[in-house]
């Protein structure tokens, strides 16, 4: 019992600067560095008088955020003196990625659907949403390539470093496994400041977070993170949204993928449910230190958010 007690105080005390303070710091500063990079975008953009309806336009604004990430995340940690390998842990059984694909399958065509009725929803508050077109460059041919690892690859590998990764292994040490599912998820959904897809955000990043506590590995949500994205970047070049950005298919077809979705997605959960890891337990004030100092990023994009609602931003 004393040997078992000395390694976990070990395992505890490893990386004593994975805390929630420092993950909550982590946020805040990469919504910092976002701001910036979007800023520095917005100028580039301004100076060589790029169409906001080209593809150049689109390319700079979804590598803003990759860059911010990348580079805020890199500097944070070795300001922090946290090795890569703590937050960027990869090993884990094989099943963890089947159960990362069945939920992936079930949010994206079981759960999705609810962004439809959270814009009408807005819709009653004045709340113009954009025309899916607006999103993407041309993806005809193969001009699909790049845009698959601009709009795909890349934004997964880098989000899930910071969510999933940094921020995810910082609290679950302090906060606890379950609280930081949820806080992991809410921070997720409100970095994309997209009203229109911020409960789905929500529970896609709850999912991710959940999978990622569960397997102690990032690679399961950084697979779950490709797909998504991934087969969204392949229906639009095969024009398979309409303008509100839904898939456009039969009523039956429809019915028949939610169902498959939806099993598949119950069976992931219970699947992963059933595992026999437990959850972490915090530490006091653990939930309550992340918060302090994660306010500062997260009133930043809650006005980001809320100035999106009304079309502000």
């Amino acid at each position: 019992m004393e040997q078992s007690n000395t390694l976990k105080s070990e395992v505890n005390t490893a990386y004593p600067n994975l805390n929630s303070k420092n993950g909550g710091i982590a946020f805040s500063v990469n919504v910092g560095a976002f701001l910036i990079t979007s800023l520095m975008a917005g100028i580039i953009i301004i100076l060589f008088g790029i169409d906001d309806k080209s593809d150049a336009y689109v390319y700079i604004n979804y590598l803003a955020s990759p860059i911010a990430l990348t580079v805020c995340c890199t500097v944070f940690l070795a300001v922090s003196k946290i090795p890569y390998k703590a937050v960027f842990p990869v090993k884990c059984k094989p099943k963890y990625y089947f159960i990362g694909i069945l939920l992936i399958f079930g949010l994206l065509f079981a759960v999705s659907p609810v962004n439809t009725y959270v814009v009408k929803l807005f819709e009653l508050c004045g709340y113009q949403p954009r025309e899916s077109s607006s999103y993407y460059p041309d993806l005809s041919g193969a001009k699909i390539i790049p845009a698959f690892l601009v709009m795909a690859i890349l934004p997964a590998l880098v989000e899930e470093f910071l969510f999933r990764g940094v921020i995810l292994n910082c609290c679950e040490r302090s906060m606890g496994g379950l609280p930081t599912v949820f806080t992991v998820g809410f921070c997720f959904a409100l970095f994309h400041g997209s009203p229109e897809q911020t409960v789905y955000q929500f529970i896609v990043g709850c999912a991710l977070a959940f999978v990622a506590v569960k397997s102690g590995s990032i690679l399961p949500s950084i697979l779950m993170h490709v797909i998504n994205n991934g087969l969204i970047v392949t229906f639009a070049a095969c024009n398979l949204f309409d303008a509100d950005g839904n898939l456009m298919m039969s009523d039956t077809a429809n019915i028949i993928i939610i169902v498959f979705a939806a099993v598949a997605l119950v069976g992931g959960l219970v699947w992963l449910f059933l595992d026999k890891k437990p959850f972490k337990k915090g530490e006091k004030w653990g939930v309550a230190k992340f918060y302090i100092f994660a306010s500062a990023g997260i009133a930043v994009f809650s006005l980001i958010w809320i100035l999106s609602l009304f079309g502000c931003a």
